[in-house]
């Protein structure tokens, strides 16, 4: 038989057979499903081929269609597990270790994805001595689509919790799970589909932001795949390059700057912390920055590892060790968190050489953060004085590119869209710091996204949201503040929205850090709200929440919402002001009585309008229920 003709014979076999049954990513081994509701089992095979599921003693059929697609629906399981569902068509397969709990799904940017191993120097000993096979999770990978609602999510798979995998799983979801599993003994679930940066509007359908033409045709752009792969091939190029000419010019790598012979004693010196270093007169200093110091380690240290600390660096950097690289990071925002197994250090004196580089904007190590070598008996301090030098200077790196996954549609049609057969007990959204320049079209975005969520799960789903927390120089009060602008859209939302509800972390932020450590103080207050609306528990689950208000002549008397727990008595009420026909706000006198707050400024006869915690970083705001949880930001004016 001639080569083409077996070619051909074996083609026409490959047609006739039925394809191989196929599963959706979301459908792998440690599979958690939803409790107590229809649990739908979906994929693919050939049109018309008959598909069995079996699970424990009960079996499902189904059809495929005339696109291959079958699905079945189980009835309402109660919590528990594991079990094997075994899928039959021409081929068998078996998802192993099935759950049935709550399932829970995670969204929102950064501060939703920030994983487990970024907050281990808070939480280090709890996380190394937990494992739950009762908590699963699910990393949804990034992916963006402008065409259409797509039917399966990129190559991803359940995993338990365990300290090997925790690293992976976002924090705040983690701490949520941990929390719901320790008060209500059923299996957590969480499926996290997150992405760093991302506006609102890329989680949103095209149908959800008809209101929003301007979005639409953002979209519409996108759309041209030749346009994408264009800009994707081409994008980077002015970054690469702009890295190019600073390695070849930089006289800090030609020179081996890091090694500890190099001479260094005709550099200047500088305090660390000190960032006059990085500015030429009033402009920033980019390029590459090198520094230098010599660290003493006591006899013995240096038989053991250690973990070196760097703080936060604007924007990159490279540590060294006795000439030996230790650790790099390409952005501002990641703590510098460098392990250093045992030969690295030496006992006596020691090179640690940091090579800065600056893109754009004013380097800096990012004061108020750990510079240390920590040992697990003590540790070695990097603050204070280094030799300073530049290595090349560089204009501002060129933006270039275009950020798709922040584009509008794109994330919902790849990263929500998938899910919609998954069923969920409720979600969890920590968004909205890509919006704070654009806060008064917030509300009519987040109303569209919940409500597109809602529709597309055919229920109305309870919607937990973290509010902004602190961040950025202190304040108690500014006229001007994005970001209680966007806190206090959050709080309305939750307020005027059914089935809604608001965790406050005003003092849960970081002024030097976008991305604040403490992810497990807003996982128990989601889980707080969550126990309460969905569970029905009889807690206090969050701070005081504003309900109403009147006039008392020149003061304002304000109320809180019932079953937001009794205000905690302070010494001086702080973070209230008034303003007049004016406009201008002013900080004011408040005071508590009972469960009101009356407030005041003696210059102010007739208030309009009254802001409590209104600034970026609200520092020193202390109004508060007796169970220690912070009442949330908000503006009102006064109806005469």
């Amino acid at each position: 038989m001639k080569p083409t003709t077996t070619l051909f014979v074996f083609l026409l076999c490959a047609a006739l057979l039925p394809a191989q049954v196929r599963l959706p990513q979301l459908v792998s081994d440690n599979l958690m499903l939803q409790r107590d509701a229809p649990a739908t089992l979906w994929g693919w095979a050939s049109p018309g081929e008959a598909v069995s599921v079996a699970l424990q003693k009960s079996t499902y059929a189904a059809v495929a269609d005339g696109d291959g697609r079958w699905e079945v629906q189980l009835p309402p399981q109660k919590a528990g597990g594991p079990y094997d569902v075994t899928v039959r068509a021409s081929n068998t397969v078996v998802i192993r270790n099935v759950l049935f709990g709550d399932v829970w799904l995670c969204s929102g940017q950064s501060n939703m994805e920030t994983p487990v191993s970024r907050v281990m120097t808070l939480f280090g000993d709890e996380i190394r001595s937990y494992s739950n096979p009762n908590i699963r999770y699910v990393k949804i990978p990034l992916a963006y689509n402008f065409h259409a609602p797509q039917a399966d999510v990129a190559p991803c798979s359940w995993v338990e919790v365990t300290p090997k995998t925790a690293g992976d799983f976002s924090a705040v979801a983690y701490f949520f799970a941990k929390e719901m599993y320790a008060q209500t003994g059923v299996p957590v679930g969480v499926i996290s589909s997150s992405v760093g940066g991302s506006p609102a509007e890329a989680w949103v359908s095209e149908a959800a932001l008809q209101p929003f033409p301007a979005m639409l045709n953002d979209m519409r752009i996108c759309r041209s795949d030749e346009f994408v792969a264009d800009m994707q091939r081409l994008g980077s190029l002015p970054g690469r390059r702009w890295h190019e000419v600073l390695s070849e010019q930089d006289r800090g790598l030609r020179e081996r700057w890091a090694l500890p012979e190099y001479n260094d004693s005709a550099w200047q010196t500088t305090d660390l912390l000190n960032s006059r270093w990085g500015r030429k007169g009033s402009r920033p200093a980019n390029g590459a920055h090198w520094f230098r110091r010599e660290v003493e380690i006591p006899a013995g240290y240096e038989a053991q590892p250690a973990t070196l600390y760097m703080g936060t660096i604007v924007n990159s950097d490279e540590v060294f060790v006795n000439g030996q690289s230790v650790g790099t990071t390409g952005y501002q925002y990641p703590p510098r968190i460098y392990p250093l197994p045992v030969g690295t250090l030496k006992a006596g004196k020691n090179l640690i050489a940091v090579r800065l580089v600056s893109a754009g904007g004013f380097p800096e190590f990012v004061p108020d953060k750990p510079y240390k070598i920590a040992f697990s008996g003590g540790e070695v301090s990097l603050t204070g004085e280094w030799r300073y030098n530049t290595g090349a200077l560089m204009p501002p790196a060129s933006g270039g590119g275009v950020a798709f996954q922040y584009k509008p549609v794109g994330l919902y049609n790849a990263m929500v869209a998938p899910l919609k057969n998954h069923a969920v007990k409720g979600v969890l959204w920590y968004q909205g710091e890509s919006n704070t320049g654009r806060v008064d079209e917030y509300y009519d975005l987040m109303s569209a996204l919940i409500g597109d969520w809602r529709r597309i799960w055919g229920q109305e789903l309870p919607f937990f949201i973290v509010q902004l927390p602190n961040f950025m120089e202190p304040a108690l009060l500014q006229q001007n503040s994005g970001w209680a602008g966007l806190r206090d859209v959050q709080r309305r939302l939750s307020q005027e929205l059914p089935r809604t509800a608001l965790a406050v972390t005003i003092d849960l932020g970081e002024w030097n850090d976008i991305h604040p450590l403490n992810k497990k103080d807003v996982g128990k207050r989601l889980a707080l709200q969550a126990q309460k609306l969905v569970y029905g528990k009889n807690i206090v689950s969050e701070g005081p929440a504003y309900a109403s208000c009147e006039r008392q002549g020149s003061k304002i008397v304000l109320s809180f919402k019932e079953n937001t727990g009794d205000l905690a008595a302070v010494d001086e009420l702080r973070g209230f002001a008034v303003a007049g026909a004016d406009g201008v706000f002013r900080l004011a006198k408040a005071a508590i009585s009972g469960r009101k707050v009356t407030v005041w400024h003696d210059e102010v006869a007739e208030p309009v309008a009254v802001r409590y915690a209104w600034a970026n970083n609200p520092e020193g705001a202390n109004l508060r229920n007796k169970s220690g949880l912070p009442a949330s930001p908000f503006e009102l004016r006064i109806r005469n």
